[in-house]
């Protein structure tokens, strides 16, 4: 599922970047980024937190009738929230300068979706139901930046905070067998003495 998040995300930046020959990583922005097979000028896109998202929980079931009349009973999904901490790299001369132009760049990207557009989609998340929900520029759940850099053992650098809800089945439909469609009601007219 996280690698199908990581597919659809590669390509929405992909077709949507009006730069050419941008690498696009999910690697750890640690002291050796970026890696062999990473050729800057790069976006990296380090999912950093992954927790259900308690706002969003819901105890209302869905029943779901099938082409064939039968019915099947859903509980509901769990939402994940996925946070990535987004930067960019370049071994230009002025390095810092292209990486807040990229970064500029990959933010106006994603700020045009609040939903990941169905057509980019990967893997599992085809057809995903509810959209999957994307939030720019937000509070991240890093404590403290600081301490995340030093963690990683690299300098700070500007960077997005992007998190995208999932919803994740974690149950199968129950089978509740075939839909009652109609109701047949006898009325006998009784005898009177």
């Amino acid at each position: 599922m996280f690698q199908d998040l990581d597919d659809t995300l590669a390509a929405l930046l992909r077709r949507e970047l009006p730069l050419n020959n941008v690498a696009i990583s999910f690697a750890a922005p640690d002291n050796t980024f970026p890696p062999i097979e990473v050729t800057p000028p790069a976006v990296d896109l380090f999912l950093y937190d992954i927790r259900e998202n308690l706002e969003l929980r819901s105890n209302e079931w869905t029943d779901v009738r099938q082409p064939n009349g039968s019915v099947s009973r859903q509980r509901p999904s769990t939402r994940i929230d996925c946070s990535y901490l987004i930067t960019a790299w370049s071994n230009a001369a002025n390095a810092v300068r292209d990486e807040h132009r990229l970064l500029g760049e990959v933010m106006r990207v994603l700020l045009r979706y609040r939903k990941l557009p169905t057509d980019i989609l990967q893997g599992s998340l085809v057809g995903h139901e509810p959209p999957v929900r994307a939030l720019v520029i937000r509070e991240g759940f890093l404590h403290s930046l600081g301490e995340f850099w030093q963690a990683m053992g690299g300098k700070p650098k500007a960077s997005l905070h992007y998190t995208l809800t999932l919803a994740v089945n974690v149950f199968p439909p129950e089978d509740l067998g075939l839909a009652v469609t109609e109701k047949i009601i006898k009325v006998k007219q009784g005898v009177t003495e």
